[in-house]
């Protein structure tokens, strides 16, 4: 048994604990941006490979206190990194930290990093490559007041990066933030579904995975796959019959609108590359003026923040108008909007039944759902 802690958008912890809880996951615990929990190799993997909420998993390699940064580099080279990963593969180290009394982070990267060589080249005679941008192995610092954890990261590029999105716009959702929201919705397979500001189609596509159970990491390759104890028979059985359980991809009530047609381009482009182009239907139009094709749904949508004043103007013109467009059109449909402009409740003038604090990396922002009752224009 190894122990983890898997990142996570602050806000989706308890989400991401159950998905954990899922793939086998033990001891879990969740605090701020994460979850602890313990597991053997196949939970790692498979934590890895279905996660839709996590941002990447770190193994656990130790923990020690600290006073100055010398502390930290002995806690450093004791460890035995030729037992965890060749000196072929190329390296980095990142540091994070909270409430650090520390002068300078990178001073402590650097000593990592040297206490890293210093082992390797006493052990086996020669040091790992350092490469920052795409390494082959992650080795993470987090440091409390005064304690200092380290990890090795199993994961590589982070797991919102699922592999196949090819074409953006301008600020996209991440993914794993944008399945969060879905949870959070209540969404399931077979509900009416529509995003009329789909941007480049973030919503569409994790709707869609969950629908087939897909996991979200078929598409990629994984940092675990470069460590000294992988196992590679025991990954190729998980991820096989992670591929066994796909459903088949046939058209579903899942719609996207926008108002850009360079968006719609995108999202068709994104749609189509992994698969799914048929399964979605996606068109030009004003969220002002989109109608729904049934009754009930969920309506899920990520509107502009309006970040300049010029903006922020333009918004509290919008947002009246887009309480009038509900009443009028999205009767019997619960409605949820993501955003860091607080304003909209009250400028929308409805009622939110819910409000839900999430982070959008450091923004803070509010998922507001607002039921609009059929046969009521009232204020809820």
């Amino acid at each position: 048994m190894s122990t983890y802690f898997a990142i996570c958008p602050r806000g989706l912890e308890e989400h991401l604990l159950e998905e954990l809880r899922a793939v086998g996951g033990e001891d879990l615990r969740t605090t701020h941006g994460g979850v602890f929990f313990s597991g053997d190799w196949s939970v790692c993997y498979r934590a890895n490979l279905e996660s839709r909420l996590a941002t990447r998993i770190l193994w656990h390699i130790v923990k020690g206190p600290y006073q100055k940064e010398e502390d930290i580099y002995r806690l450093a080279v004791r460890q035995l990194w030729p037992n965890h990963f060749d000196v072929t593969r190329t390296m980095r180290v990142v540091t994070t930290a909270i409430k650090c009394p520390l002068k300078s982070l990178d001073f402590v990267t650097l000593r990592v990093k040297d206490a890293v060589c210093d082992r390797f080249r006493e052990d086996r005679g020669d040091r790992p490559n350092i490469e920052t941008r795409n390494p082959d192995v992650s080795i993470h610092v987090f440091l409390s007041e005064n304690e200092c954890t380290l990890y090795l990261d199993t994961s590589g590029q982070p797991l919102w990066q699922r592999g196949f999105r090819k074409a953006s716009v301008d600020a996209p959702l991440k993914e794993n933030l944008a399945a969060g929201i879905l949870k959070i919705t209540g969404w399931q397979p077979g509900t009416p579904l529509v995003d009329p500001m789909c941007g480049s189609g973030t919503f569409l596509l994790e709707a869609v995975q969950m629908a087939l159970d897909r996991a979200p990491g078929l598409d990629r390759g994984f940092a675990f796959e470069m460590l000294r104890n992988f196992e590679a028979l025991n990954w190729a059985n998980i991820r096989q019959a992670a591929e066994a359980r796909v459903k088949p991809a046939e058209p579903m009530d899942i719609r996207g609108y926008d108002i850009d047609d360079k968006a719609v381009r995108a999202t068709r482009r994104n749609l189509q590359e992994a698969g799914f182009g048929g399964v979605v239907t996606v068109d030009q139009g004003d969220l002002l003026e989109t109608q729904p094709l049934t009754d009930h749904g969920i309506l899920v949508t990520n509107p502009p923040y309006g970040e300049r004043i010029g903006e922020q103007d333009e918004l509290a013109a919008f947002y009246p108008e887009l309480g009038s467009a509900l009443k009028k059109h999205w009767a019997g449909w619960n409605c949820f909007f993501f955003t860091a402009d607080l304003r909209l409740p009250k400028l929308v003038g409805l009622k939110p039944s819910r409000k839900t604090p999430l982070f959008n990396g450091p923004l803070e922002c509010r998922l507001f759902e607002i039921r609009m009752v059929a046969g009521s224009n009232r204020k809820l």
